[in-house]
């Protein structure tokens, strides 16, 4: 654009920077008091003013102007500047009054330095739309605010998911994983998560099914937790051993709901792994069976019992049922058996296992499980000193090396006790479903860490 094209809009002033390269012309004021007061001293009270409707500095006292301190720098005004020399008043303005008792003239306020919006100039004044120039003020505040409003939505999520107790907070730290779940990764929840919700959408919980007669039919009701949140509270629990007051609050939900999510997960993944096949074939057995076997390389499983201990219970006749003379305490019993590897491959609520062995199977025992004439298999136990006074070199070799062989089976057991919630003594409340609890635990083992497994033969 030239600045040629620069023009004063005084009615009787005609100077153009055209033909006046002296002159400097000025764009009028952003403060609307003081255009005004520009308008009614140029006298064009109707009048559009646009960013490109100038005056000329031939209106403007020496005190309003701001001379250039380069060459190539431009005139400029002072922060309260109005034009008040016109061709009306004969560029000229009356010297103010001094009153009677003034003896000197009265001091001029002093002028600021600030400097006023940059000129923009075009050929003319229909070349443009006249435009505020508030407006650009005001869109650059609405992008400040609304990068604003975004910084604090990304804020609020963060806070959300520091203080929702979830897996979401945990997804990035597989150590605080393993701690509150014993499972290895997040990736473990993440390739178990689209399979949870493809069953969770059949699933029924405990109580939408109370009240009616007909289970199929469940009082719909709105979902607290994400399947997925649910399947962690339940490992928390069942990991850590924390009540359910204390997960009410870490999961922000009433401890009457934790504890029904609590026994629809243990019936729900009860049913969903119970009847997954977790026994193996003599050739799968043999096919992963470690070196340490090689002296016994027909052992199938190898079979131990687990207590826990409970509460007392008031009958005489469960005490006298549930007593352990082992544990000096009421304990509940359970068996478990393991295949040389490690993997958990026999739990059953009444032992059917006598029908499973055949006669090309061993099965691995200790000292207290008399079954040899019970089974058709081979039995590897450890020999018993009968009636002599010591045993001789081969027994104590062959005691020492089932017992060697024996502690896998006593580590997965461990790893199983391992959950807090089979730590301790064990309310009776629970007793309605700790065979599912218990069962649920040992076949979740199967799904930790493998790796472990195989180096406790080494």
């Amino acid at each position: 654009i030239c600045k040629y094209s620069e023009h004063c809009c005084d009615p009787l002033c005609s100077a153009s920077a055209k033909f006046n390269g002296s002159l400097s012309f000025h764009s009028f004021p952003v403060r609307s008091d003081l255009r005004s007061q520009w308008l009614i001293n140029i006298r064009r009270d109707q009048f559009t003013v646009s960013p490109h409707t100038k005056v000329c500095s031939r209106h403007f006292i020496p005190d309003h102007l701001i001379e250039p301190k380069t060459p190539e720098g431009r005139r400029r005004l002072t922060k309260d500047a109005v034009p008040l020399l016109f061709d009306w008043n004969g560029y000229s303005i009356q010297a103010p009054r001094l009153s009677v008792w003034e003896r000197r003239e009265r001091p001029a306020d002093p002028a600021s330095l600030e400097d006023p919006s940059t000129d923009l100039t075009v050929d003319h004044d229909y070349c443009s739309a006249p435009e505020p120039s508030s407006l650009d003020t005001s869109c650059a505040e609405n992008e400040d605010l609304s990068r604003e409003v975004e910084e604090l939505r990304n804020q609020l999520h963060e806070l959300r998911v520091q203080l929702t107790f979830g897996l979401q907070r945990f997804s990035g730290s597989d150590e605080d994983i393993r701690f509150y779940t014993s499972h290895p990764s997040t990736k473990w929840f993440g390739s178990q998560e689209q399979r949870l919700q493809l069953r969770r959408m059949k699933m029924c919980l405990i109580h939408e099914c109370q009240g009616y007669d007909n289970i199929f039919l469940p009082k719909k009701q709105q979902q607290v937790l994400q399947p997925v949140d649910e399947f962690f509270l339940f490992l928390v629990q069942l990991s850590v051993g924390l009540k359910e007051r204390d997960l009410g609050h870490r999961f922000n939900i009433h401890p009457s709901t934790v504890s029904r999510i609590i026994s629809t997960w243990t019936n729900f993944l009860y049913t969903l792994l119970g009847p997954v096949c977790i026994g193996l074939s003599p050739e799968d057995v043999k096919k992963n069976l470690p070196s340490e076997f090689q002296d016994y390389p027909d052992t199938q499983v190898i079979l131990d019992c687990t207590e826990l201990r409970c509460q007392t219970p008031s009958s005489p006749l469960l005490q006298s049922e549930m007593y352990s003379t082992y544990k000096s305490h009421c304990t509940m019993k359970g068996l478990v058996g393991t295949a040389p590897h490690g993997a958990v491959t026999f739990l059953i609520k009444q032992s059917g296992l006598a029908k499973l062995l055949t006669e090309e199977m061993a099965v691995m025992v200790d000292k207290g499980f008399l079954i040899t004439d019970c089974v058709k298999c081979k039995v590897y136990c450890p020999p018993f000193l009968s009636k002599q006074s010591q045993m001789p070199a081969y027994q104590v070799t062959e005691t020492q090396s089932i017992a060697r062989l024996r502690v896998h089976v006593e580590r997965v057991i461990r790893r199983i006790k391992q959950n807090k919630l089979f730590d301790g003594i064990i309310s009776l409340s629970h007793s309605v479903n700790i065979n599912q609890l218990f069962t649920v635990a040992c076949l979740l083992s199967n799904y930790q860490n493998k790796a472990l497994v195989k180096s406790w033969v080494k």
